[in-house]
This record gives C-alpha cells, sequence and structure tokens, in this order.
C-alpha cells in the first residue's frame, strides 16, 4: 500500500500537515499512535483553545525564545493572520484577548479540532488511530515509508514527522521522533523542560508559609552569579508546596535551566519586585510617610492594600518588623530595609518539575539541518519536519501553536510537492 505523503502524529502540526499535502493535490495518510487527534489543541489556553497570536511578527518571533529567528522564513510564507483566515474560512469566528491571544468566539477548543478533522475528510485524507510507527524507512538515501509495530510497511515518497516533543505525555507526545531523526543523520539538541514549574528548597517553601498565595503583575527575574538579571517578566505567580508557578514563573524557567547549565549551579538566585511601579526611594518615601501619618495605627493596619495580606506579614517578619507594633515606633532603618524587600525579594530555586510536566520541551532536531523555507530535511530527501520534535520552543500564550501550525503548513505543502515530482 503506497502513499505519496505519510504524517505522523494527530497533533495541531499533524493535522495542518495533512491538510495543506491534500490541498496540494496529494494522497496522504495521516497515523497517530493515540485513539483521539488533536489533544494538545484540545487542552491549550485552558481548553479554550488558543490557537494563535495577533502580535506583529517581530514580537511572535522574540516570543519563541528557542530559535525563534528560524522562523523568520516560514512567516514569509504562511503567517500567524494567515492561520487566522485559514480558520475562519473553515467556519471558526476567532475573538483576540489579552496579549494577542486568539481564542473561538465559542470558547470551545473542541470545535476547532472538529472543523479541522471535517476539513481532513472533505480532503479524503485516510486516517488511522491507535496505529503505532515502530520506523521511518530510508532506502537509497531518501525516504521510501513507515514500518507499523505490527510489522507492516507502508510506502510513501514524502513523510512529515510530527509527534511533538516529550511533554504533557498522556497526549501522546513521548519523544518518538528522535530515534527516526538520528538515523536519517540528523542531530538531537538537549532536551529540557521549558515552561515549568520551578522547585526551591527554601524554609519558607518547606514550611509552606506561602503556599497558594498568588502575586498580581509582579517584576521576576532569574540572576546571574553576579547578581544580574538574565530576564525579567512582568506577569503573575503563585507559590506552591514544591515551589512557584503560574504565568512568570513559565516564562522564567528556561532561563533558570540555562543558567544552571551554563555555569554549574545547583541554585539559581530569583527575585521578585512586588511593586514595580515605583521605584525604591519613591516607595521607601511613600511607606515612610504612611507609617508617620498613622503614627498610632498597628503598621499591618497602615500598610493595608500594599501588598497581599501574607505576603505584607511574611514580609514584616524578614524585616524584623513587628506587624502589630504602632508605625511611629518603627525606625527609619528599619522602614528602609522592609521597602527594600518589597522591591527585591531574593530566593534560590533548584531546578523543575520533570520535562513531562512541562508545557513545552526545549531542544529536539537542529534546526541548522533543515530547510526554513520548506521544512525539509537538509541530509535525506523526502523527510520533513514540524512542530515541537523541532529544537523550536516559544513561552505560552498561542506561540508554540502558532510555530506548530506554521511549520505544518510548510512540511505537509512542500512534502506533497516532492512526492509529485
Amino acid at each position: 500500500m503506497n502513499y505519496d505523503v505519510i504524517v505522523i502524529g494527530g497533533g495541531p502540526s499533524g493535522l495542518m500537515a495533512s491538510i495543506a499535502a491534500a490541498e496540494n493535490h496529494a494522497k496522504v495518510l495521516l497515523i497517530d499512535k493515540g485513539n483521539k487527534l488533536g489533544r494538545k489543541l484540545a487542552i491549550s489556553g485552558g481548553g479554550r483553545c488558543n490557537v494563535t497570536n495577533r502580535l506583529p511578527v517581530d514580537e511572535i518571533i522574540k516570543h519563541i525564545p528557542g530559535n525563534g529567528r528560524f522562523l523568520y522564513s516560514a512567516f514569509a510564507e504562511f503567517s500567524n493572520e494567515d492561520i487566522i483566515t485559514f480558520f475562519e474560512e473553515l467556519g471558526i469566528q476567532l475573538k483576540e484577548e489579552d496579549h494577542g491571544r486568539m481564542f473561538p468566539v465559542s470558547n470551545k477548543a473542541q470545535s476547532v479540532v472538529d472543523a479541522l478533522l471535517d476539513r481532513m475528510e472533505a480532503l479524503n485524507i485516510t486516517v488511522w488511530k491507535d496505529t503505532p510507527v515502530k520506523d521511518v524507512l530510508f532506502n537509497n538515501d531518501q525516504t521510501s515509508g513507515v514500518q507499523l509495530t505490527n510489522g507492516d510497511i507502508i510506502g510513501a515518497s514524502s513523510i512529515v514527522i510530527a509527534v511533538g516533543g516529550k511533554s504533557v505525555p498522556h497526549t501522546g507526545s513521548t519523544g518518538d521522533g528522535y530515534p527516526w531523526a538520528r538515523k536519517a543523520g540528523h542531530t538531537i539538541t538537549d532536551l529540557f523542560p521549558t515552561e515549568v514549574p520551578l522547585t526551591s528548597d527554601e524554609p519558607f517553601i518547606k514550611e509552606k508559609l506561602l503556599q497558594g498565595l498568588s502575586l498580581r503583575d509582579v517584576e521576576l527575574s532569574v540572576l546571574n552569579p553576579k547578581g544580574k538579571a538574565l530576564i525579567t517578566h512582568k506577569m503573575d505567580m503563585i507559590f506552591t508546596h514544591l515551589g512557584i508557578s503560574g504565568p512568570a514563573v513559565l516564562r522564567c524557567s528556561q532561563y533558570v535551566v540555562k543558567a544552571m547549565k551554563k555555569w554549574n549551579l545547583d541554585r539559581v538566585t530569583m527575585n521578585i519586585d512586588a511593586i514595580p511601579g515605583l521605584n525604591g526611594e519613591e516607595l521607601f518615601q511613600r511607606i515612610h510617610k504612611q507609617l508617620k501619618e498613622d503614627a498610632k495605627k498597628a503598621v499591618k493596619n497602615s500598610l493595608k492594600g500594599l501588598l497581599p495580606e501574607r505576603y505584607l506579614l511574611f514580609l514584616l517578619e524578614k524585616s524584623e518588623i513587628d506587624p502589630n507594633a504602632q508605625g511611629g515606633t518603627i525606625s527609619t532603618e528599619k522602614i528602609r530595609v522592609f521597602s527594600q524587600s518589597c522591591k527585591q525579594f531574593r530566593f534560590t530555586v533548584n531546578g523543575t518539575l520533570p520535562i513531562e510536566k512541562a508545557f513545552v520541551t526545549g531542544g529536539g532536531v537542529s534546526v541548522k539541518e533543515i530547510e526554513p523555507k520548506t521544512m525539509a530535511s537538509k541530509l535525506m530527501p523526502g523527510l520533513y519536519f514540524s512542530g515541537e520534535v523541532l529544537d523550536i520552543h516559544g513561552y505560552t500564550g498561542g506561540y508554540n501553536i502558532t510555530s506548530a501550525l506554521v511549520t505544518g503548513r510548510l512540511a505537509g505543502m512542500n512534502a506533497a510537492i516532492h512526492a509529485k515530482q
């Protein structure tokens, strides 16, 4: 049994690749080892499906710190705006939310998956679910087909590997694509978790003093060994029983992993600026004035609203200020120490949750060995890669799905063109 194009993997990238190949008149087979297609799409954006992002291309590339620049050529062929048009033509109306994130008006991720599956059916794409691939076959230095775990061999002159990375393995992404890529001569860069919660063995974490506490719109920084910020993200965060999580933490996490590797560290220092709107001196003056004006009031009441109550009490204690003491009794020196802790609360993290708990895999098939306009392997004719199996990773917020859909589109289209030659 032969096909023009076989797409392995039924996630966002594989679904898009199969549609693009079929729209270019190829006979397409999509194979997935799971019993349900589009699983990662269905759980993205909190189950509402953050299909892409409407920021300008330069901004999107900035939000894909892992080799985002490789995608400039791809975006010239098929951009985030093209993704929006593509879905609207399938009958999925989209709406824009904060930070350019695009969601279906229905707020139902399944509607997006169903629209893709309907399009695949209309294009007569053959779909095999519950069908694990054992191997990708190469013959005379070109792609020749796949072997299934039951021993069956299916021929094809083009193959798209769109099996994902190693993150969120319950959706099926368990790293299957790396050995096949290596077999074709490809380099797999070191895999690491990104967009992942961070762990800490600080006493305040172990004692669960702040567990469950959210901080809104704080500036969270990862510091190098000299105390200089490597990256700062201004977003929300939350303290957990194991460490810290939330949007700011997920975005900072890859920089923690890289710092540990670069400087061979057991721990990395982070800094929370809980009041980024004021500089240190302005904040000190404001707090000092407040406490002196409310000289007879308890400090914790006088400063109510400055910070969430649990965090306020925590920082007061660290600054050796009795929260029940009257404002007028607190020395200027202690007020300065406290105001500084609002801007600079430093603590260490000692790692991340495992890659399986990460939202995104860092590392993968080296993009140096991939044609940026076509997603073709530079080493093996007829072999294409798309999505998270590649060494491309972005922040959460529609950036990884944008990368998956764009690379899938190009891989499928060019796999079809190659098969027809």
